[in-house]
């Protein structure tokens, strides 16, 4: 019965899609999944990366494990090569983020890092569709945003995929 609603709430936002969040579509999606999915035990930084994402701004990439000694100071504030910039825990991190053109770099586990990519990887779809980029019809096109939330679910519980599976 509940994926009725969801249906339905999914082809009501599909007729006049946007990124505004009054739609029943987005906001539940934002209240079961995005908001869980980048609640971080750093509530402000956690904010701030929500931001990002939401405006297509947020960085990721690979540190470099050898040139980490070279790193400057000020990324190193932002958590560091083992300390978890989001959660506050020390893990390994081996990818940091920027926020928009801000000069900071904060290093992230890699549960925050597939959290953040979960996330990033729905709203990229959600643009390709309002791009109108998505050549699907509607069923097809509600089942790939359910795979997105279930991506999100599956991140928001702890579980990742490492480079070496």
């Amino acid at each position: 019965m509940m994926l009725c609603f969801l249906q339905v709430e999914f082809l009501l936002w599909r007729e006049h899609p946007s990124l505004d969040r009054s739609s029943a579509f987005l906001s539940r999606v934002y209240r079961e999944d995005i908001g869980p999915c980048l609640s971080f035990t750093r509530s402000e930084l956690s904010q701030l990366v929500q931001r990002a994402v939401e405006n297509n701004s947020l960085t990721i990439e690979p540190v470099a494990m050898s040139a980490l000694p070279l790193v400057k100071a000020s990324a190193l504030e932002c958590g560091g090569p083992k300390k978890c910039a989001l959660s506050g825990l020390s893990r390994v991190c081996q990818h940091r983020i920027k926020l928009g053109d801000k000069g900071s770099y904060y290093y992230i586990s890699p549960s925050s890092r597939a959290r953040i990519t979960a996330v990033c990887n729905f709203f990229t779809y959600i643009r390709y569709i309002l791009q109108g980029l998505v050549r699907q019809n509607a069923e097809q096109i509600f089942w790939e945003v359910m795979r997105l939330r279930r991506e999100m679910a599956v991140a928001k519980l702890g579980f990742y995929l490492t480079d070496q599976s």
